[in-house]
């Protein structure tokens, strides 16, 4: 994907919120009524990690555990990027971990929350904070896990299995690197083809390794 072709999306394009730090937007965000979602999530799911990390993984949305623990990535797609993030040599701890959407959108079934996928107004509405965050992170690198937050990032005219791999230079200051979510890696019913393509996750993680601390 050659970088006269991308569009930035919404997170990098529209107006963001402002706030003299991560925790102040944090707290700022805790109140947010810009969609519907808020109304059946437990509550926001703001990022997390260092204030001055050079590396930011941004996902699609909150799932059931994050709803419940208010934190980004602690379930079972959480569990296998801290594997990977290990295997490729970066440690999570020295990465900011964030979504796209900040509230938990999903479709009740019996007892059971299933994920339901963001649309592009709640995208739209919710890069007010995703671009706020960049903006006070200043990272080096970006890292789009899956199709949602690539958007977020780069706009539709970018694709995840056609552009994957790829560090997209933007006028941020900061590079996206596209890839899936981890969340893909679950759904992969024969064990060769999820070995693969954990293998070759762990490959496209690995290329922010000389970005970390």
């Amino acid at each position: 994907m050659s970088t006269e072709s991308v569009k930035m999306g919404p997170a990098l394009s529209g107006e963001h919120a402002e706030a003299p730090s991560i925790a102040a937007l944090r707290k700022q965000a805790e109140g947010c009524e810009r969609c519907d979602l808020y109304k059946n999530a437990t509550q926001l799911v703001f990022g997390e990690g260092p204030g001055k990390a050079r590396v930011v993984l941004v996902g699609e949305q909150p799932g059931d555990r994050e709803d419940l623990a208010g934190r980004p990535f602690v379930g079972p797609a959480g569990r296998i990027l801290d594997e990977c993030l290990h295997e490729a040599g970066i440690d999570r701890s020295s990465c900011y971990l964030t979504n796209a959407v900040k509230h938990f959108k999903f479709e009740q079934r019996g007892k059971r929350r299933l994920h339901s996928r963001p649309n592009a107004g709640e995208v739209q509405r919710c890069s007010w904070w995703l671009g706020a965050e960049l903006d006070k992170l200043h990272p080096k690198v970006v890292v789009a896990l899956g199709a949602t937050a690539l958007s977020s990032l780069l706009g539709r005219r970018a694709r995840v299995m056609k552009n994957r791999g790829d560090l997209i230079p933007t006028p941020a200051g900061y590079s996206v690197l596209i890839t899936i979510h981890p969340s893909y890696l679950l759904r992969i019913q024969d064990k060769e083809d999820a070995a693969a393509e954990r293998g070759r996750f762990v490959r496209d993680l690995a290329k922010i390794a000389p970005h970390v601390d």
